[in-house]
């Protein structure tokens, strides 16, 4: 079966570390993942900035991810296309496994806050200046996440490569999950190429 009909061969449409900077910047939310301490993996819906190949979400002191992350800072983060209006931007989604680093500092939560503000006021600096009076509280502290790996999946290759207009040089490698672990479960599955 060719690349461009087998649907279950994702893995070759990757974002491009340009396509990853594109999506970072325009997508208003993200879902921050973390380990409870009972094992158990939870996220929740945050805005968040990208900042010179970092995001940084800002929350309250208080909850329980704070403790949560402060004990393992192994978290992840999730982005879909859907988190922005541009039709020209990439679409998909990615999702980046990453370290957390707290911050509490007035000058980091500032200028956090100022940036995330901003963003969300899309340029009406009423907006803006009221949603940094929101976030401005002694409760709240911020989250600088450093990506160590990222897994992604770019819509538009895969839809343009199911109607043949996708060049092959676009294509990635494939991962394992194609090459080696797909193989092994259509087998386990009674499946036949």
């Amino acid at each position: 079966m060719s690349r461009a009909t087998d649907h279950e061969s994702v893995s070759i449409y990757q974002y491009t570390d340009e396509e990853i900077d594109q999506l970072m910047t325009k997508a208003g939310e993200c879902v921050l993942n973390w380990g409870t301490k009972d094992g158990w993996p939870v996220g929740v819906v945050h805005s968040f900035v990208w900042v010179d190949g970092k995001i940084w979400i800002t929350f309250a002191a208080h909850r329980h991810r704070a403790a949560a992350i402060k004990r393992d800072p192994r978290v992840s983060v999730v982005v879909s296309s859907r988190a922005h209006n541009d039709p020209e931007g990439p679409h998909g989604q990615a999702c980046c496994k990453g370290r957390a680093v707290f911050h509490d500092d007035r000058e980091t939560l500032t200028w956090m806050y100022r940036q995330l503000a901003d963003k969300v006021g899309q340029g009406n600096k009423e907006v803006a200046d009221d949603f940094y009076s929101l976030l401005d509280s002694p409760l709240r502290t911020c989250i600088e996440i450093t990506p160590e790996k990222w897994i992604t999946f770019n819509s538009g290759k895969s839809q343009a490569h199911r109607a043949g207009t996708l060049d092959e040089s676009e294509l990635s490698a494939p991962a394992s999950s194609d090459t080696e672990r797909m193989a092994v479960e259509k087998a386990n599955r009674g499946i036949e190429d």
